[in-house]
């Protein structure tokens, strides 16, 4: 009887420390998965550790299925900062979305289960653990913030914390629609990406030619593989996705190379046939000479279809605004382009280029323009710059004290010619040369061209130099020897051309793909 109630009590001391050990692990168990949001490794006494290395992801029901709640963690014992959201529908949502765009990219071979991938501004890391699920492993995910342990710091974006060369796959979702420095941004994606790698890129632009066309711009060394129309993460709007490849080292040579040799006899440039079609939207042309051309060309304005207003002028690296013979700030910049011009919401720089020294003060007060105190010139040389005290000057000049509209002309035409008004000495520059200097046909260029004439001495510069092509839009004011206003049945004297030669100026301009409008 002894010896079977020692032997109860065994048991039951046994029993009891069974029962506590196994309390112990339930109570540590539940704690793991309350503070760390999922299964932890085996040195935190976990019950379900996973095997290998590095990230490692699953689901509530071993698989990713909608609805079910995501668990990510790192060999190392480390943890995301907001477990909390991999467990939401909206998450999951999300994932799911990314999952079934990276599904067709690795049927179609644009991604491998062994590409080292590179996912950009991707704050949470959807699209991070989108690619892990459908087995693609060596993912991370890049943003201005880290979120661990799916995405790393990269600051501002325009320094990515990678070597060169670093990844076979780059996946930019969105960020290019939301960066302010494009250039900048696609450069450190170029050069992240390992030649004859995949960059796929996803955008709610890229929707017409010309928004296209700039997107490829940006990356000059890649073939474009695929354009295709995808519904959105909420299905409530369409987006594109555009497939490129890395062209390898030696094709870009050879690209180079042959594009040097193409260009080398002549300056002259095509222009592309995306712009060409722009024209077929373009207000027509006025054929017939106005008796009352201050009238008319006046309300053409109206009419003007501006290039923004018709496309989506996103993807440009540099937004440029040239007001060549720019006037006071109120005559152009301040009244019409500033308030008037439509913008899209993207930030121009502003060149004011103004020859007469009555408005250079008015500029050193302007923020964010850049005021070139010259004339526009096909050469760089001393010219002579006439001041005409025009009854018809413009409102604004009349404020200026009744300051007429300026003229130049070489100083050698001067010799033994008939002058009507004030003369001094400027600099000339050579306007083209300076245009090519500062833009470039990545960037969108408007200019507005107000010379008292010299456009027929400008424009064929433009032409000669392959400047031309740089201008996306031109808003010309052509001047010719029109009906005066206050004198009824005379023409102005100041001008010898006509008005026929002035639309041959626009037609030719037209003809040859620049989207020209007739000024006032």
């Amino acid at each position: 009887m002894e010896s079977a109630a020692k032997s109860s009590s065994v048991k039951n001391v046994v029993v009891r420390v069974l029962l506590f050990g196994v309390f112990v692990l339930i109570v540590r168990f539940v704690y793991v998965v309350t503070v760390y949001g999922g299964p932890c490794n085996s040195g935190d006494f976990c019950l379900l550790p996973f095997p290998g290395e590095g990230l490692s992801v699953t689901s509530a029901g071993g698989g990713a299925s909608a609805g079910s709640a995501a668990f990510v963690r790192v060999a190392d014992g480390s943890t995301g900062a907001t477990p909390a959201l991999w467990t939401t529908r909206e998450w999951r949502k999300a994932v799911d979305y990314y999952s079934a765009v990276f599904q067709d990219l690795l049927v179609d071979g644009f991604v491998s289960p062994t590409a080292k991938s590179l996912c950009v501004d991707t704050p949470t890391g959807h699209e991070v653990l989108a690619l892990k699920e459908i087995g693609v492993l060596d993912a991370v995910g890049v943003a201005k913030k880290k979120a661990p342990p799916l995405v790393v710091a990269g600051g501002d974006l325009l320094h990515l914390p990678f070597r060169n060369g670093t990844f076979d796959f780059v996946f930019a979702g969105r960020s290019l629609d939301r960066s302010k420095r494009l250039a900048h941004l696609a450069s450190e994606i170029v050069r992240t990406l390992k030649p004859d790698g995949f960059l796929a890129v996803l955008t709610a632009s890229a929707g017409n030619a010309y928004s296209l066309h700039s997107l490829i711009d940006l990356f000059p060394s890649f073939w474009k593989l695929r354009f295709r129309k995808l519904d959105g993460p909420d299905s409530s709007s369409a987006i594109h996705e555009i497939v490129f490849q890395k062209q390898l080292d030696g094709d870009i040579l050879a690209v180079d190379g042959k594009e040097a040799e193409d260009s080398s006899p002549s300056s002259s440039c095509s222009i592309p046939e995306h712009k060409l079609r722009l024209l077929e939207s373009a207000e027509p042309l006025i054929k017939e000479e106005p008796l009352k051309p201050w009238i008319a060309l006046k309300r053409n304005i109206k009419n003007i279809k501006y290039l923004p207003s018709m496309v989506d002028i996103s993807f440009k690296p540099r937004y440029v605004y040239v007001d060549v013979g720019a006037r006071s700030y109120g005559s152009s910049i301040g009244s019409w382009f500033r308030k008037q011009y439509p913008k899209q919401n993207h930030t121009f720089d502003i060149y004011a280029i103004e020859a007469d020294p009555a408005f250079h003060d008015e500029y050193a007060a302007k923020k964010n323009v850049n005021l070139l105190p010259f004339a526009a010139w096909v050469r760089n040389e001393t010219l002579a710059f006439e001041i005409n005290h025009d009854p018809e000057q413009h409102d604004v000049e009349k404020e200026k004290g009744g300051r007429g509209m300026g003229r130049i002309r070489p100083v050698s035409r001067l010799s033994g010619g008939v002058s009507s008004g004030e003369v001094h000495s400027i600099h000339g520059f050579d306007f083209a040369k300076w245009l090519k200097r500062t833009v470039s046909e990545s960037d969108f260029v408007v200019m507005k061209m107000d010379v008292e004439g010299t456009e027929f001495d400008l424009v064929p510069r433009l032409f000669e130099t392959g400047a031309i092509c740089l201008i996306d839009e031109l808003f010309l004011e052509c001047h010719y020897n029109r009906w005066q206003r206050c004198c009824p049945g005379e023409r102005t004297p100041k001008y010898r051309k006509t008005y026929g030669e002035c639309l041959k100026l626009f037609t030719s301009l037209r003809k040859s793909g620049v989207l020209v409008h007739q000024w006032w």
